[in-house]
């Protein structure tokens, strides 16, 4: 995980250097501020993720130049056969949304579909 680790992290400073000389060069609305530095936020958030990663793991067969093709051989992680969650958070988001423009009450069942499908996500195979 070094290489993506280190891919994240250039885009995360490429972010930064040009969130402060946005913000230094007079911009005028703030609103492009503000997405350059929430890009900077989610490239430095995956970037950390993936520098614990890599210290809790340690290098990968495929981060060493000279590993053989069976090292990286087996299974990776357990996937998930078949799940209804996803389209029904995908469900609950679309409510969401199109609950902003037209009122209250589509919001909160947007909020009633999502929960669900969250929790179902959280806890569907919490028996492993």
């Amino acid at each position: 995980m070094k290489a993506e680790a280190l891919v994240f992290t250039g885009v995360a400073g490429f972010f930064a250097v040009l969130t402060v000389l946005y913000a230094v060069w007079g911009s005028v609305e703030p609103a492009g501020t503000a997405v350059l530095l929430l890009s900077f936020v989610m490239s430095a958030l995956v970037s950390l993720f993936l520098w614990i990663q890599y210290a809790q793991r340690g290098a990968r067969p495929q981060d060493r130049g000279h590993a053989a093709v069976h090292e990286s051989a087996g299974p990776l992680a357990f996937f998930s056969p078949r799940s209804y969650y996803p389209v029904l958070t995908a469900a609950g988001t679309a409510l969401l949304g199109v609950g902003v423009v037209y009122g209250l009450w589509l919001f909160l069942v947007g909020v009633g579909v999502l929960i669900p499908g969250i929790a179902g996500f959280v806890f569907q195979h919490n028996d492993r």
